[in-house]
């Protein structure tokens, strides 16, 4: 091989790496540690795309600079592997979802492999590995016995079609994310998880937190701690109390109605005989819709009067008790007092259904007809009126209190987690049900693993398939010898992805979830990277069961993930759209129906400004990138890159294209870029028809002017990777390369060292041309280079000389006399330029601006 050729290059160290374990995790605890996790794949029959490997690269760069930094590093791949599309796919084919799961993890392992990922394989994990699923059903046994798991009715997001329950997040517009299939409200048995209890904390511990301020609000905003007041509603004629919880009680005389949630368990109870139908009615629409489409702010208000009535206990007036679809029965009470002069939802109820609205305070000018939500005065409000918000919010709790009519609260919009599914392809619940109630099987038991089934579908009844398992199903209590019966739900696919990273740790230690030993050592996670989609969810379920293993003795740290950083998505390539009329092209913005929209190719199209045009024209026209999949058919299959321009020059562009953190369309002509600049390191170094060193390349020691280069070099790629500035680091090392191109020579020591800081760019080319210098295998451990500020220092500093403000000459100083004025000055005026404006002329001023310029002002003659 003489010119570059990245597949056999790449080949040759991808299997040194492996067959030497390069990249092993060191077990000893004498140096300094750095761990850095890629949040793991679920590993679908699709394999990568081109968006999947971005985060990948990151941190693999981040992985092989600590390594040369001299840290410990612990940098590990898995596979989420169990849930809902494996299943969706044994349905159809009949295929078990253990054998189409091992298929796809195969071809992902390949595909990161082929990547030149430094990850340590010997830890690799996998969810439906029943070594790995033990742990997870023992962190649930521990959560069943601290009360932090229970059953529960729940009105939930039921699909007939999959036979599942459907957290929100899968719910669009009434129909499952996967399948499209309708879905529905239904109280089922579920099995719950006590996140509540840890809604204070889960708060507080985001402060100490390396999180974008973005990631931490959504997080703040999904708690939703809100601090106010329970207030009591007699309802009229019956011994029942209404509580709502609201953050304005100074409002409260200004209550001129209630709503409950449909699926309040006060509903049925209240509702007179009148008005049983429309509510029956409307509570089975509300069954069709998800909670997120009742809480659209923008939607049409809809709602039901149930003919009972609540008393005001601040006026004693009576209320009408209405039902409606946009108060939920999870947040709050299910209920809410509603004061349409101080809430912009509540007045367009009120408008709609005729309710009367009363203003409690004084709105400023503009408000007339609308909701006022601002600051001003309490009015109409008995003894609060005069008060601002804040006091009359203070006197109205004392007043509810004294007539034991409410108190002061705190409220989270936080729920307890509905934790069951009712899905084959997940954790069996490590659970019996000896005389209807709910009992631990010992810890001996584990791993429980899934039964053999023959049909995965969906029972038909409401049961998960596992219901079908009857043998599996039918068993006795261990401790009691009674018959008892297995629990049929299985865990969210959620479960093991809470805490994958402590398994990474000591992925063999069969005493707990983790060693503590280790534990102690890599704990928290240095660097977490993925994708903003994962930001609410995964995130706070992960520190949720961090937090009650830290409380249960087994971990050391109150957090798992110290620094996070989300990845931009990956877009298709740009497609570029312009328009003709009449056979003419007109602009995009010139554009209506009769002009026909006619697709551009790369060649056709240029940039302009912030905008692109037709070639040759000023005619702009429609460029966009779509977010990549299968439908568009612009979805980009990383092996196809590789195949043509190396995985290298894959690693390279996904880094150059720009921010990380940034959403960024393909390019594959990016791609031919990056692999011109490899291609140009290859010949810098190596003659193309010998194979070996070019003559340029000397075993001399390096000039000033070539230590300079490689120390701003050095400079600038660290402090970049550092900082995760990917792009500009790599445009660092394109700088260096095009000044070493102009060189006569060029010595080994800077040229190795060169190759040193591309190594966690781009691995292989690096190792390959790391050993043709002269040096030894394995350039993964060699130490970093060291920045020398001393190599960047001049020797001389160049001064401007300007007579009235006019340059006339340039001035070389020495270095170390560059901060005498008065020499600098005297050199200045003995320039033979500078002299023959000075001859006879009157100096009125002298300008010396240090390191900057000289200005001579002389008075005109």
């Amino acid at each position: 091989m003489h010119s570059y050729d990245p597949s056999a290059i790449e080949t040759k160290w991808q299997k040194y790496w492996l067959e030497n374990k390069t990249f092993k995790t060191p077990t000893d605890k004498s140096k300094p540690k750095y761990y850095v996790l890629d949040m793991f794949p679920y590993p679908s029959g699709a394999g990568l795309h081109v968006g999947h490997p971005e985060g990948y690269t990151a941190t693999d760069i981040i992985a092989r600079y600590k390594r040369m930094k001299g840290f410990n590093v612990l940098h590990p791949i898995g596979w989420d592997a169990f849930g809902l599309p494996a299943e969706q796919y044994a349905v159809k084919t009949g295929t078990h979802p253990r054998i189409t799961t091992e298929r796809n993890i195969n071809k992902f392992r390949e595909q990161l492999q082929a990547i030149g990922f430094s990850y340590d394989w010997d830890r690799e994990v996998n969810t439906t590995d029943p070594n790995y699923f033990k742990w997870t059903q023992w962190i649930f046994l521990k959560l069943f016995e601290r009360g932090l798991a229970y059953e529960d009715e729940v009105a939930v997001n039921w699909c007939p079609e999959l036979g599942t329950v459907l957290a929100n997040e899968e719910v669009i517009d009434g129909k499952s994310e996967v399948g499209g299939y309708p879905v529905v409200r239904k109280p089922m048995r579920q099995w719950v998880l006590k996140i509540t209890e840890y809604a204070e904390r889960l708060l507080e511990d985001l402060e100490d937190l390396d999180w974008p301020d973005s990631l931490k609000e959504m997080q703040r905003n999904w708690i939703g701690k809100s601090i106010g007041a329970e207030v009591d509603f007699q309802i009229q004629g019956f011994e029942d109390k209404l509580t709502v919880f609201t953050t304005r009680p100074d409002t409260i005389f200004g209550a001129t109605y209630m709503v409950i949630a449909p699926e309040h368990h006060l509903v049925e109870e209240i509702t007179t005989e009148e008005h049983k139908d429309a509510v029956a009615e409307y509570k089975a629409q509300s069954e069709l819709k998800s909670d997120l489409d009742r809480q659209e702010l923008s939607k049409e208000k809809t709602g039901v009067f149930t003919g009972a009535y609540a008393i005001n206990p601040a006026n004693g007036k009576e209320i009408p008790i209405w039902i409606a679809d946009y108060v939920l029965i999870s947040y709050g009470t299910g209920a809410i007092m509603a004061v349409p002069a101080q809430d912009e939802r509540d007045w367009e109820f009120a408008e709609k259904f005729d309710l009367p609205i009363v203003r409690t305070v004084q709105p400023e000018e503009g408000f007339e007809g609308k909701a006022y939500t601002g600051n001003g005065p309490a009015i109409n409000s008995e003894f609060l009126n005069g008060l601002e918000i804040d006091e009359a919010k203070e006197k109205i709790i004392d007043w509810l209190e004294e007539q034991g009519a409410g108190k002061k609260a705190v409220n989270y919009k936080l729920r307890d987690w509905l934790f069951s599914r009712q899905r084959y392809w997940g954790e069996p619940f490590p659970i019996i049900h000896v005389d209807g109630e709910a009992k631990a099987i010992p810890e001996s038991h584990l791993p429980l693993e899934l039964p053999e089934v023959e049909k995965y579908e969906p029972t038909g009844t409401g049961e998960p398939p596992l219901a079908n398992a009857k043998q599996w199903v039918n068993t006795t209590d261990p401790d009691t010898g009674k018959p008892a019966l297995r629990e049929t739900n299985t865990m969210p696919q959620w479960a093991g992805s809470c805490w994958y990273y402590l398994r990474y740790i000591s992925p063999d230690f069969d005493g707990g979830p983790v060693d503590p030993d280790y534990e102690k050592y890599w704990m928290p996670v240095d660097l977490y990277v993925g994708g903003a989609e994962h930001a609410v969810l995964h995130l706070l379920y992960a520190r949720f069961w961090h937090k009650v293993l830290f409380d249960c003795g087994i971990l050391s740290t109150k957090e798992p993930f110290q620094k996070l950083v989300n990845q931009g998505m990956i877009l298709g390539e740009m497609e570029y759209t312009g328009y003709k009329k009449d056979g003419q092209w007109i602009s995009a913005n010139e554009a209506d129906e009769e002009a026909l929209p006619i697709k551009l190719s790369d060649d056709q199209v240029e940039k302009k400004g912030d905008g692109f045009v037709i070639k040759g024209t000023k005619l702009r026209i429609d460029a966009r990138a779509h977010k990549m999949s299968k439908s568009r058919g612009n979805v980009i299959n990383p092996d196809h890159i590789i195949d043509e321009y190396g995985a290298d020059s894959l690693r390279l562009y996904e880094m150059f294209m720009g921010p990380l953190e940034q959403v960024k369309p393909w390019s594959t002509k990016g791609v031919e870029g990056v692999n011109r600049f490899l291609n140009r390191v290859w010949r810098l170094l190596i003659n193309d028809q010998t194979g070996e060193l070019n003559a340029k390349v000397v075993d001399k020691v390096p000039s000033k002017e070539q230590l300079k280069a490689l120390h701003e070099a050095i400079k600038k790629v660290s402090e970049d990777i550092e900082e995760m500035r990917f792009n500009t680091a790599i445009s660092a090392l394109m700088i260096f390369t095009n000044e070493a191109y102009s060189w006569d020579e060029i010595s080994k020591e800077v040229a190795s060292t060169f190759i040193q800081l591309l190594a966690p760019f781009a691995p292989h080319i690096s190792e390959e041309l790391w050993v043709l210098l002269g040096n030894e295998k394995g350039i993964a451990y060699q130490q970093w280079p060291a920045f020398n500020e001393e190599y960047l220092k001049e020797d001389s500093v160049t001064y401007p000389v300007q007579i009235n403000g006019k340059v006339r000459s340039n001035l070389s100083v020495p270095a170390d006399k560059a901060m005498d004025k008065d020499f600098v000055l005297g050199l200045a005026k003995q320039d033979e330029k500078v002299k023959d404006y000075l001859d006879g002329a009157t100096i009125i001023k002298e300008i010396f601006v240090p390191q900057r310029i000289i200005n001579i002002v002389i008075k005109p003659s």
